[in-house]
């Protein structure tokens, strides 16, 4: 197939992604005086950001005046494990609040405190209240704001379409090529720094409460370029996604729910969280309704309820129960929220109020009136902690002039995200990638775009179309997800591990003979095709890495290496493409944490 003219465009600055890290990056990189283009695989406003719920993490004191900066730094590394970035721990700690009043000043409009402050929330993992939240839709105020806000800045915005392609000439970045979605023409942007904000890789499994744009393009297009991606094995299941009807399973319920008052419980009606708390948070959970109750209404004296601990011990504690046969008929547990109607006046308005969203969704998808029973719901892939590793101060990967921001990039969760963490890392990071984006290209100018390669990329994209009558994409998709599903999953053994990697080579192999017809337009098959590529490379990382890692930390969980290992606090697992085009992936050390952190943790414990 001939390879056709692309139309060019010319920008200083790229970001790929609208969600909350691309349309925080596109505002800052516009207001350091960039040129800046937006590219969306989606419509603008529909990105993945609008699907959190639950609130933004920031330590604003507003509600608990116990806590700060260093607290909400002490609960990260924790709940990561100590595998986190620590100079991105820091920067978010300290910088969130200040991003969550900048959104109000862009008019945010956040759920308050009697006296007019901003409202806070309890989540797991946190120590004290500290969620900024819109109800329970607070991500897609977040977008509204940001895009209300970003319109005024000049940014050039192309929605529907997909990235192929990040170009680079002697060794930095140099632009991208990519096609629209509707009528496949291709494009290239030329620009002197690009950022990477497109989020995670879901769609790599079966149940998944990520939209169907979280196919890992970011990770993989960093990787092909040559970036260092880092900590591909902690994949975070969520507790918390509906399991009935089948046509929304894993979609996401708020981790809100159970922290307004919302009990776990098995098919004998036993809060099932007790029976098993961590070590490290022995001395901090309710082992009563009573006291648990007195926490979510704010009683300083109390302890957190066992339902708000991390994400990762809840989903093993929920997968337990299923497994021991005291699960819900449809194979999850129960989360209940109907029964803080006895303790709240007007209990069924209060539901409504604090939680519209989760109200509506069960009423409209399952037919379930959550202010009268309880919602069925079981662990679901949620979100990768893994991705771009960059520089904790800039944002800059291991490719010059190539940037990320949010999920996917790697370092601020480390083994293990807290919920809302990832409202505020969006904001945070974005900031910080799109002013250090825009003074790169300021000082180092566009590269030149080299047509070869933009020839030889065209041609891999197009290829699918030589071959009419080869496997259908969608079918190795989803034996993609049945293989990461069952074999790499939330409970991971070597054996398995290992069985999945031979799975994935025959996989390649199919994807590399799949084939479309017809002509480019309105083709849902060859976006498939492309999306493959990316799965594929993701999920190599993912397993590999997993293997590599002989112990259970956060979102890794061993069964045959059950407990954590000291020896493994000390690396990240790193992987890059090697010259043969093979997956290299080595231990990093990490470097010694400062010493005054360091005493912030171990005062914090």
């Amino acid at each position: 197939m001939s390879v056709p003219e692309a139309i060019v465009h010319e920008h200083d600055v790229i970001v790929i992604g609208a969600g909350g890290a691309g349309l925080r990056a596109a505002i800052e990189a516009s207001a350091g005086g960039a040129k800046v283009a937006v590219i969306c695989k989606s419509l603008l406003g529909k990105a993945h950001t609008v699907m959190a719920e639950g609130g933004m993490a920031a330590a604003m004191g507003h509600v608990d005046d116990r806590d700060n900066w260093e607290v909400h730094f002490s609960d990260t590394m924790r709940g990561g494990g100590y595998l986190n970035n620590w100079v991105m721990a820091e920067h978010h700690a300290k910088e969130a609040p200040d991003r969550v009043r900048e959104l109000e000043a862009w008019g945010a409009v956040f759920d308050r405190t009697k006296d007019g402050r901003i409202l806070q929330r309890h989540f797991g993992g946190h120590r004290y209240q500290r969620l900024a939240h819109v109800g329970d839709r607070t991500g897609l105020e977040m977008i509204r704001t940001l895009q209300d806000h970003g319109v005024h800045q000049g940014l050039d915005v192309y929605m529907e379409m997909t990235v192929v392609a990040l170009l680079t000439s002697g060794g930095r970045i140099a632009g991208v090529l990519g096609y629209d979605r509707e009528r496949g023409r291709l494009r290239v942007w030329r620009a002197g720094a690009v950022i990477l904000a497109t989020g995670g890789i879901g769609k790599a499994y079966r149940i998944t409460s990520n939209s169907w744009e979280y196919t890992g393009d970011g990770q993989a297009l960093a990787y092909e370029a040559g970036a260092e991606i880092m900590d591909m094995e902690f994949i975070q299941f969520h507790p918390t996604g509906m399991v009935w009807p089948p046509s929304v399973r894993g979609l996401l319920v708020t981790e809100g729910v159970r922290g307004e008052g919302g009990a776990l419980r098995n098919s004998e009606g036993r809060r099932f969280m007790w029976d098993d708390i961590p070590e490290a948070y022995k001395n901090q959970v309710a082992l009563d309704e009573e006291e648990a109750w007195r926490y979510v209404c704010g009683d300083k004296s109390a302890q957190r309820p066992a339902e708000l601990l991390t994400r990762d011990h809840v989903a093993r504690c929920i997968n337990r129960e299923v497994k021991a046969g005291r699960g819900s008929p449809h194979g999850g547990v129960f989360l209940d929220i109907a029964w803080i109607k006895s303790r709240v006046p007007n209990g069924e308005e209060h539901i409504k109020k604090k939680l519209p969203s989760m109200y509506h969704q069960f009423m409209q998808l399952a037919g379930v009136d959550i202010t009268k029973e309880a919602m069925e719901v079981g662990p679901t892939t949620h979100y990768c902690m893994g991705g771009v590793r960059v520089d904790g101060d800039t944002q800059m990967s291991s490719v010059p002039g190539l940037f990320a921001a949010g999920e996917v990039a790697a370092g601020l969760h480390g083994a293990n995200r807290l919920g809302g963490n990832s409202l505020s890392d969006l904001v945070v990071f974005g900031k910080r990638a799109g002013e250090h984006a825009a003074r790169w290209a300021k000082e180092h100018g566009a590269a030149p775009v080299d047509s070869a390669q933009v020839e030889a990329e065209t041609a891999r994209a197009l290829a699918p179309f030589d071959r009419p009558n080869g496997e259908n994409p969608y079918a190795i998709q989803s034996d993609l997800q049945d293989v990461m599903q069952r074999l790499v999953g939330m409970v991971r053994t070597k054996s398995e591990l290992e069985e999945a990697l031979g799975h994935l080579d025959s996989l390649r192999a199919r994807a590399a003979k799949c084939g479309v017809s017809g002509h480019r337009e309105y083709h849902p098959g060859w976006h498939t095709a492309i999306d493959l590529r990316n799965l594929l490379h993701v999920s190599e990382m993912i397993t590999k890495s997993a293997l590599l890692r002989p112990e259970s930390r956060g979102g890794h969980f061993r069964e045959d290496f059950p407990a954590k290992s000291e020896e493994c606090t000390g690396f990240n697992l790193v992987a890059r493409r090697a010259d043969d085009g093979s997956m290299d992936i080595d231990r990093r050390q990490r470097a010694p944490i400062r010493p005054d952190l360091q005493a912030i943790i171990e005062r914090m414990k």
